[in-house]
């Protein structure tokens, strides 16, 4: 008799790779959560550059017959989305792979950068209050999904904090900047500005944003639970899409 956990696909957890070595241990951190959430699941662990093992070598490194859902941790839709993931995939034509949504955007995110916030010195009351603000600061790309994804987070995040307004910014490719963002919302009488770190771990980006805030910096979202919850989710949406609609899925991210 095969086990039920034998039948469940591989979940790959496909990172971007970062030269901080903080990455690596945050996510690996990471994984060792969503273990404990999903006790049997075959959980390994690729990056798209920068930092072994590589997402081919996890891919063809899996058993024979041993199918798998790649679960990006990437927070927005873009290139690595629409072109690094379904070219890994077809690479073993022979494996049935499935490619699930990046993680964002998402409420469970915006748990996530409300309690990092909350963490860095962040009040209740500051969602009321008419000298707060939030920089929501992210990678930057230039797809503009990724920008629309971003944006959508802000909103949520917004929403969660009790209506305080919140500006996306980004690291590279787009506009504002982390500092314009800070300026933008001084401007309009906002000089309680926390700056809320849109990272999935520590890095470049992370580290230059935090820099820029002009008080209350968040750290990434590393090992928060809500994350956790949020790739087993991501995996099962995956899973449970039809083979036709999977084909279709991947034909539509190739071509973008």
């Amino acid at each position: 008799m095969v086990s039920t956990a034998a039948t469940r696909p591989a979940l790959v957890a496909v990172a971007h790779g970062s030269r901080d070595p903080r990455a690596v241990r945050t996510v690996t951190a990471l994984l060792d959560r969503v273990r404990e959430l999903r006790p049997g699941l075959d959980i390994r662990l690729g990056h798209i550059e920068l930092n072994e093992p590589l997402l081919g070598d996890t891919l063809a490194a899996l058993p024979d017959g041993t199918s798998a859902v790649l679960v990006p941790l990437l927070l927005s839709r873009g290139y690595h989305v629409a072109h690094d993931l379904p070219r890994a995939a077809a690479a073993l034509p022979n494996t049935d792979i499935r490619i699930a949504r990046p993680l964002g955007p998402h409420p469970l995110l915006g748990e996530a950068l409300a309690d990092r916030l909350a963490e860095a010195g962040w009040r209740p009351e500051d969602g009321t209050s008419g000298s707060a603000g939030v920089v929501l600061a992210s990678a930057g790309s230039r797809d503009p999904r990724s920008a629309e994804d971003t944006r959508r987070m802000a909103r949520m995040l917004a929403e969660r904090l009790g209506g305080v307004p919140v500006v996306p910014a980004y690291a590279s490719a787009l506009a504002p900047t982390v500092p314009a963002a800070v300026e933008a919302l001084e401007a309009r009488g906002r000089h309680r500005i926390a700056v809320a770190s849109y990272f999935a771990a520590p890095g470049l980006f992370a580290t230059r944003s935090a820099a820029a805030a002009p008080g209350i910096a968040a750290e990434p979202l590393g090992t928060h639970p809500a994350l956790a919850r949020l790739l087993l989710h991501r995996y099962d949406e995956a899973r449970s899409v039809p083979s036709t609609a999977r084909a279709a899925r991947r034909l539509e991210l190739s071509a973008a």
